[in-house]
């Protein structure tokens, strides 16, 4: 017997949050948890830089340059790393995180060291989506999904959206702009 996994339409309408979307379940995750710090640091970086929830939890200090205003990111899964620039809002929330002085190299530390656990970051997003009322179930990947769908609605380069989610082949990248709407803006009839 073989048991087929139902298609994501069926789980959810969609596998990206809006910006308004994102925001709210940024500001879920500073009011829930016992580690409201690290869980909105952890939602924006995701985000923000489209990181796979394996390269957000794998993050270490070391990749963090905060007097640079730029963090590392190790792609993973054949992508492409690079340096990645910070909003002044994130570097206000890692010198946040760091100020709570966990001894660890990752950034991300879960109860008991080292970083946090895939499930741990599975749980935390259904929590904020489910305190922030999304009306959607969430997983970790949807941050990466509103990322790339968010930089296609502001009209971004197709190449500057591959480059910033390190997308070796751009068929991957495409898929974000044929989700915005505006893309048709510049046809004219008559």
């Amino acid at each position: 017997m073989v048991i087929c996994r139902q298609r994501n339409e069926h789980y959810r309408s969609r596998e990206y949050l809006t910006l308004a979307e994102v925001n709210r379940l940024i500001m879920a995750a500073e009011l829930r948890g016992r580690h409201p710090i690290r869980d909105k640091a952890l939602l924006l970086l995701m985000f923000r830089h489209g990181l796979r929830v394996s390269e957000a939890i794998s993050l270490r200090w070391d990749a963090v340059m905060l007097e640079l205003k730029a963090i590392g990111i190790t792609r993973l899964k054949g992508s492409v790393s690079g340096t990645h620039p910070l909003q002044a809002d994130e570097v206000e929330s890692l010198k946040d995180l760091r100020a709570e002085g966990y001894p660890d190299p990752y950034l991300f530390v879960g109860e008991r060291g080292g970083h946090l656990k895939r499930h741990a970051v599975t749980s935390l997003i259904n929590r904020c989506a489910e305190l922030a009322q999304l009306g959607i179930k969430c997983h970790p990947h949807m941050l990466r999904h509103s990322c790339g769908y968010h930089l296609a609605n502001q009209g971004l380069d197709t190449r500057l959206i591959q480059d910033w989610l390190g997308h070796r082949n751009i068929q991957h990248t495409v898929t974000y702009t044929m989700l915005n709407p505006r893309r048709f803006g510049e046809i004219q009839w008559g």
